[in-house]
């Protein structure tokens, strides 16, 4: 090729280099022609892609064109320590078959060592092989699971994972995939799906999942992004109609949920030691600044651990980020499911709960561990348990959860470290045993008086410095867990962030309130109440002072907890009886007044708690957790003027420092009620 062409010497003119320029040998592409095979590129690659599956289920060392072969995983992490891209260009990861099943079904194949990251709720059963999903493990012939993948939260990912085979031929294998998705799939729908098939394969079927509580979140305006996005795509195929009838789509596979060596680490050694019969039951509590995924972690854990085990303990002490009940609680879980979805999707009865009222214990400590206290001597100490605490770490918050270490006496503690979160520093047992907590004084100030738990839990008492309090130093394991979650969240919109999911929170638990799916929806407006007499229960306001005069329009429209004291309330003739203080008390469920009858003296009380559960509520706890603006503004079959909302309003009044307006007293019906129980179904 060089000796085909002789250049002229240097310096001709424009005309001369012209002639040379088309004297060039025909074996050279002009700029058009290059273009043109560049297009063929482009188009090869795609048809690439789409042979990519097959190829390598054949078993041929597929890569794309002009570049090397990728490394496995093992072989890069060995080549590349830092975990940084090799130069190379990387080759192109095959992409999960998908057919459709029929109206809202799908079959997915995935290959072992495959995922698929996707939006949406489905429901998921693994017909052939095993998958893993957000920890939990889902074999062959185990009961379907519900799996929700919001925006709110990372995306979820179905991995497939390895099983064992007992020696069986890939033609048994394939055999037996086969017959299984007879009565799945059409002829030729299998056959094209057989194709990719390769061994250690897993087939997953995925089912379009209704849920009365999900309806009734995306049922009011601006919230059905939580579950769906409409954004456009280019990728209109058989597999986008297979999956939007099945209400899910395929999402980035960076978008899904990522955790650091490190955390793999931490909860291998934690599933190891719960399995342990000489030591099988590790109380293990997890602390971390902020938005660093404490929540993210305890979930992935509580799924590990009941793959081993069958069933977990989980102690919730952080008051706005609940995960099992609305906020505002210290709850004690026993949880036997596995934890597939945020906090919204699964709202559960807790075996113990203690309504605080507030969102955060800031200027009531006391009482926050007070309550904690109460509720830790439920724990019975037969399954592993899971502390969550608060992302307040700093100044009075690192005080705080030194007394929560010293109070609980936890094996483990994992503590989450970030680059970018605020500087927390290592608690060891030698810098907890040297730290004064907030009522609790290190080591070296209690002289050597040590006390078991049980008798430390019921003797630390709060008083002025002078007295020293009695406390157990016990030696635990320090877990460190680097974090590299990345949090959308920010100083500025940290607060709002937060205060949707305690609403979405709300939302789920009164998403109880509905029928079953296929019934339709019912408005709040539109349920029946219980009627409450004035004399059967107590009143309390527990995050503001409020006039007598004036607690009935604090407790009209509001969030109640429903609580069961020791006191009995039925002396009284007449109502509402008002408590002086707060008390520490089992708080049975949640309910909204939604309405006064001054004549009658009734309380109407909306509430999802069973009637038998009712019968032991004497109590109504008011707080700082406030309805949802949506569920009183944007209700489906509202008309005229909107109960309980208006623009006239005297924010002087006392114990008007509801933030979201004021409330009229809602009109009530006036029908006979039965004096005797103290709840019961308004009669239509």
């Amino acid at each position: 090729m060089a000796d085909a062409l002789v250049l002229p010497e240097p310096g001709p003119p424009r005309a001369t280099w012209l002639r040379a320029r088309k004297a060039r040998p025909p074996l050279l592409l002009s700029r058009r022609p290059r273009r043109r095979l560049g297009r063929l590129r482009w188009r090869g690659r795609r048809r690439l892609r789409r042979r990519l599956p097959q190829a390598r289920a054949a078993g041929a060392a597929w890569r794309e064109a002009g570049c090397p072969a990728a490394p496995r995983k093992s072989e890069a992490a060995s080549a590349d320590p830092a975990g940084d891209p090799a130069p190379s260009c990387p080759a192109v990861l095959p992409i999960p078959p998908v057919r459709a099943a029929g109206s809202g079904r799908a079959v997915l194949l995935l290959p072992l060592g495959q995922g698929f990251t996707f939006s949406g709720m489905c429901r998921v059963t693994c017909l052939y092989g095993q998958v893993q999903v957000f920890g939990f493990t889902i074999s062959q012939g185990q009961p379907a699971q519900n799996v929700f993948s919001t925006y709110t939260h990372c995306r979820l990912t179905i991995n497939a994972v390895h099983y064992s085979v007992h020696e069986k031929s890939k033609k048994e294998m394939k055999r037996e995939a086969r017959t299984l998705l007879r009565s799945h799939l059409n002829q030729d729908d299998r056959y094209c799906l057989m194709q990719s098939f390769s061994p250690l394969c897993s087939i997953v079927l995925l089912e379009r999942l209704k849920t009365s509580t999900v309806n009734f979140i995306i049922s009011h305006p601006g919230l059905s992004y939580v579950f769906v996005q409409e954004i456009p795509t280019f990728q209109i195929n058989s597999e986008y109609f297979a999956l939007r009838s099945v209400g899910i789509r395929r999402e980035k596979k960076k978008n899904g949920l990522r955790l650091t060596e490190s955390a793999f680490s931490v909860m291998e050694e934690l599933v190891s030691v719960s399995c342990e019969e000489a030591d099988g039951c590790p109380v293990i509590l997890v602390c971390g600044s902020q938005d660093i995924g404490k929540s993210t972690f305890n979930r992935y854990l509580i799924n590990q651990l009941l793959n081993s085990v069958s069933c977990v303990d989980y102690l919730e002490c952080d008051l706005g980020q609940t995960e099992f009940t609305p906020p505002g609680c210290i709850s004690l879980l026993n949880i036997t499911e596995p934890v597939l979805g945020p906090p919204f999707t699964h709202q559960r009865t807790p075996q113990k709960m203690v309504y605080y009222g507030k969102p955060s214990c800031k200027n009531n400590f006391e009482n926050y561990i007070e309550i904690i206290k109460y509720v830790f001597s439920s724990y019975k100490r037969e399954s592993p348990l899971i502390v969550n605490t608060m992302g307040w770490v700093a100044d009075q918050g690192l005080l705080l959860l030194i007394d929560l270490i010293r109070l609980l006496s936890p094996s483990h503690v994992v503590q989450f470290n970030s680059d970018r979160g605020i500087y927390m520093p290592d608690l060891t047992p030698d810098y907890v045993d040297d730290m004064d907590g907030l009522y609790t004084k290190s080591k070296s100030k209690v002289r050597n008086r040590g006390f078991h738990l049980t008798e430390f839990a019921e003797s630390l008492e709060f008083a002025d410095e002078e007295k020293e309090s009695p406390v157990l130093f016990t030696g635990y394991k320090l877990m460190s867990v680097k974090s590299e979650f990345v949090s959308g969240k920010t100083p500025r919109n940290r607060e709002s962030h937060n205060k949707v999911l305690r609403e979405l929170a709300v939302l789920g638990y009164l998403g109880q309130l509905q029928p079953p799916v296929p019934k339709p929806l019912c408005p709040l407006h539109g349920l029946t109440p219980y009627q409450v007499p004035f004399n059967a229960v107590a009143l309390r306001i527990t995050h503001a002072d409020v006039a007598p005069t004036h607690i009935l329009y604090a407790v009209n429209a509001s969030w109640v907890g429903l609580c069961k004291i020791l006191d009995d309330v039925r002396g009284y003739s007449h109502g509402p009886i008002l408590l002086a203080q707060t008390p520490i008390c089992d708080c049975l469920g949640f309910g909204i007044c939604r309405g006064i009858d001054m004549e009658k003296r009734l309380y109407h009380i909306l509430t999802p708690v069973p009637p038998e559960e009712l019968r032991n509520v004497n109590c109504l706890l008011v707080g700082a957790i406030s309805i949802p603006q949506c569920v009183l503004k944007t209700q489906r079959g509202l008309e005229g003027t909107i109960p309980y909302v208006t623009t006239d309003y005297n924010f002087k009044l006392p114990g008007a420092s509801e933030k979201i307006g004021a409330r009229e007293i809602e009109e009530t019906h006036k029908e006979k009620i039965h004096p005797k129980p103290r709840f019961h179904r308004k009669t239509s």
